[in-house]
């Protein structure tokens, strides 16, 4: 039994034992929350918590933190690869002082990306006595304490999830559609994209307003989800509101409420979005598309955090972050006065903008498979994957309506594809229109634009996996030999090997 355990850790454990036992709705916060614990109470840097996907006995990040923890959700770790492999391999913990030259640390994620690795800690994650996957640390140095302590909150996560209401198996997000309590997954690759998670990291720990701006089809929700994931309110309420959806009457009941006997077919009382997201963050899309009767009421809730339901003079006050989002020029609204001053004022604390799909092309392979498998699953059709030719077609094509337009592509070539691979004939790419990435003015033709963006791509992941070919086929996820054909036939030249 441990002794000396002072109030903070007895209250936290106190506090997180409640929350298993109540009716928790959101898994994947409360098994962060118990991450969060386990790497301040043992003196992580970072940390992970990983579940075992049962189809292909890989193991997935369901919840990481710290230093590149937004990388770490891309990757998937085999069993028996790394400390955390080893650990659910085997069902036994383990501390690791000197990880970078333990042999199980060979060609690990960690080893292949560049993280910062000292000293690791990893113990199972059991529920019922069956290993479901494992909690790993990264640190400075751990004791044999330490692994104590994270077998402690190990076994809190693991009645968390046997606990978890409707659990059965343990449910992957590529492997149902999303509901609509539910979060969506975010796909990042692109340096561009983390860096805006890097960002929004330190803008969820305030409760100050952010507006969101991007062209439609982004992801601009998505990433209003992660403000409110990474914030003190993830525990609480996240009210979605779209507000080019209803007429201004409607929306009004909508944000607000309304009593019964109101207007017409008010048969009851009802609560508006903002009550509903009391405590939480309400979102609200298309914001540039409220009218200036509604826009004067969202300043007041904003400046004094109060409104009235229709039909009723009570005031209601409420604690609410706002994120807002829009497609707009908002700044040209508000000088063509169609979007007042100060309620943009307001809303733009925090700007966040998001860069369309065409510039972010490390984020389409990512993508891509991602809606593969989602539709392969909802089609009950397998394929391989994409065909080299496929794959090109769409990392040069410039995807106007963006990541929408991605999904919706994939999806029906997922449809009526009959092949083993997603072929570039599935995707209707060349049909849909001719909008392609601009290059070298000078390239004019589809292939010499292929060319010249598979060389930079290639060129990036090969600097990425410092000139290993072998990494790098398994990072692109082509054959070795193939990988050794482009860099001849693409004249792709190691800095190192020209001097």
């Amino acid at each position: 039994m441990l002794s000396n355990i002072d109030v903070q850790k007895f209250n936290t454990l106190i506090e997180i034992n409640g929350l298993i036992n109540s009716n928790y709705g959101d898994l994947s916060s409360l098994l962060t929350q118990i991450l969060d614990a386990a790497s301040r109470f043992c003196g992580g840097d970072s940390s992970g918590l990983l579940l075992i996907n049962k189809e292909n006995g890989e193991l997935h990040f369901e919840a990481a933190l710290g230093k590149k923890s937004a990388e770490l959700k891309r990757f998937s770790v085999k069993l028996g690869e790394g400390i955390a492999g080893w650990t659910a391999l085997h069902n036994k913990p383990t501390i690791v002082n000197d990880a970078e030259n333990d042999e199980r640390m060979h060609n690990s994620i960690y080893m292949r990306n560049n993280f910062p690795l000292t000293a690791m800690m990893a113990v199972p994650l059991r529920v019922k006595d069956e290993c479901v996957g494992a909690i790993e640390l990264i640190g400075k140095s751990f004791e044999q304490k330490d692994l104590e302590w994270l077998e402690i909150f190990s076994n809190l996560a693991g009645l968390a999830i046997s606990n978890f209401k409707g659990q059965g198996e343990i449910r992957h997000p590529q492997d149902e559609p999303i509901a609509a309590h539910e979060y969506h997954t975010l796909i990042a690759k692109s340096p561009i994209i983390l860096e805006k998670l890097e960002i929004i990291d330190r803008v969820a720990k305030t409760d100050s307003s952010v507006l969101i701006l991007g062209e439609s089809g982004v992801g601009k929700e998505l990433f209003a989800e992660q403000v409110h994931l990474r914030s003190p309110r993830k525990n609480n309420a996240f009210v979605r509101v779209n507000c080019a959806a209803l007429p201004e009457g409607l929306m009004e009941s909508e944000l607000f409420g309304h009593v019964k006997g109101a207007f017409t077919n008010a048969i009851s009382t009802r609560p508006g979005r903002f009550e509903q997201a009391d405590g939480g963050t309400i979102f609200l899309d298309e914001v540039g598309d409220l009218s200036l009767v509604l826009q004067a009421k969202l300043l007041r809730v904003i400046q004094e955090k109060s409104f009235e339901k229709l039909g009723s003079d009570t005031t209601l006050t409420v604690d609410v972050r706002i994120l807002a989002a829009t497609n707009k020029d908002i700044e040209k609204q508000v000088e063509q006065g169609a979007f007042r001053s100060d309620l943009y004022y307001r809303l733009n604390v925090l700007p966040l903008y998001i860069p369309p799909l065409r510039q972010r092309p490390e984020d389409i392979p990512e993508l891509a498979h991602f809606f593969l498998n989602k539709f392969m699953n909802e089609t009950k059709k397998h394929f391989e994957g994409f065909s080299n030719e496929a794959m090109d077609i769409m990392l040069v094509y410039s995807w106007p309506g963006n990541i929408r337009e991605l999904e919706n592509c994939v999806e029906r070539a997922c449809v009526i594809g009959k092949n083993t691979q997603i072929m570039e004939d599935d995707l209707f790419i060349k049909k849909q229109g001719h909008q392609f990435i601009p290059q070298d003015e000078k390239i004019r033709d589809l292939k010499s634009a292929v060319n010249v963006f598979k060389a930079q791509y290639i060129r990036k992941v090969l600097m990425e996996n410092k000139w290993n070919q072998t990494e790098t086929a398994r990072a692109l996820d082509i054959q070795r030999t193939y990988l050794s054909r482009l860099i001849k036939e693409l004249e792709i030249i190691n800095p190192k090997e020209s001097k």
